[in-house]
């Protein structure tokens, strides 16, 4: 009997290891299910979804040219169907930070000096006019940084 990709067989597992499934099929041959092809889902160890001497429903996906077959088990059956999505309601409030979240949750106010940009008119200039207006006001605010560096006024550091 001769196996072609795309064939859908029902075959026996034979064997399990931490990459994937064994299993033998018609025609005294056998081919691996990888362990990406197991379920739709995250597998983390195949023995969670197989089992040895376990019945079931493979597709080939591939015969390299050493006659190595590779199945897949979730390609043999249609996708189950995706959780609808809901929307967030509009005036929800964001979520907060978790525990395990770096930092605190709370921003610092701004150091002694500190001139916010102005805002930028909305639509009435191009996305270069933006971005070289940024990049201008981004080299003045590096520049005073530098400036303050060399002056010693770094916070936490020696003055």
């Amino acid at each position: 009997m001769a196996l072609e990709v795309g064939e859908i067989l029902e075959g026996k597992v034979t064997g399990i290891t931490k990459f994937g499934a064994f299993v033998s099929l018609p025609g005294n041959r056998s081919g691996l299910v990888h362990i990406s092809e197991i379920a739709y889902t995250y597998v983390n160890d195949v023995h969670d979804h197989l089992s040895e001497g376990q019945t079931v429903t493979v597709k080939i996906i591939g015969i390299d040219a050493n006659n190595r077959i590779n199945l897949s088990i979730k390609q043999a059956a249609p996708p189950p169907p995706r959780p609808e999505r809901r929307s967030p309601a509009r005036n929800s409030m964001p979520r907060s930070r978790s525990e395990g979240d770096r930092g605190s949750g709370r921003r610092t106010p701004p150091g002694p000096g500190f001139v916010p940009d102005p805002p930028m008119p909305k639509g009435s200039s191009s996305f270069e006019d933006q971005l070289k207006q940024f990049m201008a006001s981004s080299d003045s605010k590096l520049s005073e940084l530098h400036m303050n560096e060399r002056r010693g006024n770094r916070r936490g550091g020696r003055k």
